[in-house]
């Protein structure tokens, strides 16, 4: 049986054809549930030029989870949400998160509630059958502003809730900055997690875009166990160019000079990460395509 499928079925209980269509999520309980994917920015310019040409390639990769980098107008990658969940099933694929950047002006103060704009994300992403929707960034203004950075954790908080209404859960992602800034004494980074509910947001944590800001990702699974329910695998090498995230390009898992292996052994041990998204922006002349089969691969042999 594919692998996709979750062991649901009990010793001595017959498979029949209706089970082959029951959810992945199915029989679970409350153990929860591991996948490994891949976010589609990795294989950005392939598909804005050819979406379902890629997926195909995606989903022939061996993979079965996606992550998307795409929303705009209301379509996923240029398809509607219902459209693009048709998509994905079509090739035995499943979006359990996306990236959507959340601002202070997705909430209306008058209004107390999120603007129609917003509630439209959450709802499209709940459409196409995300379990997360994920915000990966900050904006530059909120930085340093103490007290309206702490209104924004408050919305964060209040997104989390708005999502739980749909069966989601709303959470972050870092990059860089949030290691370089410090508020109120502690870090941007430290900061947000002290300043969110953990029971309504939680954390993708982006291992290598915290590199060369002094992020160790290890050292902060120890420091907020069960934190980072979600987690962007990457491993990282010097830049050749000078370019990069402070001078690191991402690359193929374990072949760069971050533990990997073990960051992500850690994360599934005390780190509380189920969710483990693959993602290399940089390819050192390689196929991109080639570049996240291979790390899959590495990841299966790592016994994910």
């Amino acid at each position: 049986m594919n692998n996709s499928r979750r062991k649901f079925l009990k010793t001595g209980v017959l498979l029949t054809a209706g089970a082959a269509l029951m959810p992945r999520d199915l029989f679970a309980g409350a153990k929860k549930i591991e996948r490994t994917g891949v976010q589609l920015y990795s294989v950005r310019d392939a598909m804005q030029k050819d979406p379902k040409g890629s997926l195909k390639k995606i989903a022939d990769a061996g993979y079965l989870f996606v992550e998307h980098a795409n929303y705009v107008d209301r379509k996923f990658y240029g398809f509607s949400a219902k459209e693009f969940k048709n998509l994905l099933i079509g090739f035995g694929l499943e979006m359990v998160s996306g990236h959507t950047v959340m601002t202070a002006q997705d909430w209306d103060t008058s209004k107390k509630d999120f603007t129609d704009k917003w509630k439209h994300t959450i709802e499209d992403a709940a459409i196409a059958g995300q379990k997360y929707v994920i915000s990966p960034w900050l904006d530059e203004s909120l930085r340093t502003d103490t007290e309206a950075l702490k209104r924004f954790m408050e919305q964060f908080n209040k997104c989390g809730e708005l999502c739980k209404k749909s069966g989601m859960k709303y959470g972050y992602h870092n990059h860089n900055f949030e290691f370089k800034t410090v508020v109120e004494g502690i870090t941007l980074y430290d900061f947000i997690l002290k300043n969110t509910d953990p029971n309504l947001v939680v954390q993708q944590m982006d291992v290598g875009n915290m590199l060369g800001a002094g992020g160790i990702a290890i050292d902060l699974i120890n420091k907020y166990p069960g934190r980072f329910e979600l987690m962007h695998v990457k491993d990282e090498v010097k830049s050749e160019t000078g370019g990069g995230m402070d001078g690191y390009d991402s690359t193929i898992l374990g072949t760069g000079v971050m533990p990997i292996k073990d960051i992500v052994l850690a994360a599934r041990k005390s780190g509380g990460t189920t969710q483990f998204i693959i993602e290399q922006e940089s390819y050192q002349g390689r196929d991109p395509f080639d570049c996240v089969k291979t790390d899959l691969d590495n990841m299966k042999s790592w016994g994910f």
